[in-house]
């Protein structure tokens, strides 16, 4: 296991007030880092600049890249700010369409309004085999995906979804797929989100479950290694808190 040289702060972005970074928290924990967690959309600010960071991972939610709400735009805007510096920034779901949206793409949902909610497959494109082995089945609870941005790479790739996975620059990746979830979490989203079941292409509760039980522990391996090149395998150097 890699450490860093001294505590480092990744920057953890959520949307709702009981929102987890879960399995991303944990395992950046276990690698030596700290979190700084903050909330925009209860009125948390953002960092000017990411010196005193390692990188930024920002994470999904329920509400639309597209909404008109101000820290919607102010988020969107802010990822200028390590892509700039060319920090790590990693966006999950709504992270990555937030992404997309910055770099000059398009969110979108489909015409026929079919969602991802369950489990579904992805295939690695050549370039995302060239980085490491992707897991063959994701968890997802989407109803808009992204673009690919002009000048990305197109990492991974789905049958509903066309754009799974991107990488923009040396450490910018988007990923639509969620790969963070513990059980618990799964579990609460299975009951707070029993209501989009009924969506074109939806699962129903007792799938994800299953699923879970099944392609679980690839997912969970998939993002160590991910977190791992991320984070620690490009040069990030230690920084005084």
């Amino acid at each position: 296991m890699f450490a860093t040289t001294k505590p480092q702060k990744v920057l953890i972005v959520l949307h709702q007030e009981r929102s987890s970074p879960g399995r991303v928290g944990q395992a950046l924990i276990s690698k030596g880092f700290d979190l700084d967690i903050r909330r925009p959309a209860l009125g948390d600010s953002l960092p000017e600049t990411l010196h005193r960071h390692a990188g930024a991972v920002v994470f999904g939610g329920p509400m639309s890249a597209n909404d008109p709400e101000e820290f919607i735009r102010l988020e969107t805007e802010w990822m200028a700010v390590p892509l700039k510096e060319n920090k790590p920034l990693l966006g999950i779901c709504l992270g990555a369409q937030m992404l997309s949206n910055h770099l000059g793409g398009k969110v979108e949902g489909r015409s026929d309004g079919g969602v991802e909610i369950g489990w579904y497959p992805i295939e690695a494109t050549e370039e995302g085999r060239a980085l490491f082995d992707w897991p063959s089945m994701v968890y997802h609870f989407h109803s808009e995906g992204f673009s690919l941005p002009s000048d990305a790479t197109l990492l991974a790739t789905g049958d509903s979804y066309p754009n799974q996975a991107f990488r923009y620059g040396e450490k910018a990746y988007g990923i639509q797929f969620h790969a963070e979830l513990t059980r618990a979490m799964m579990h609460r989203w299975v009951v707070h989100g029993a209501n989009r079941f009924e969506l074109p292409n939806a699962q129903l509760g007792a799938v994800h479950l299953q699923g879970r039980m099944i392609w679980d522990n690839h997912l969970r391996a998939w993002l160590d290694r991910f977190l791992e090149h991320l984070f620690m395998e490009e040069g990030v150097e230690a920084v005084a808190n």
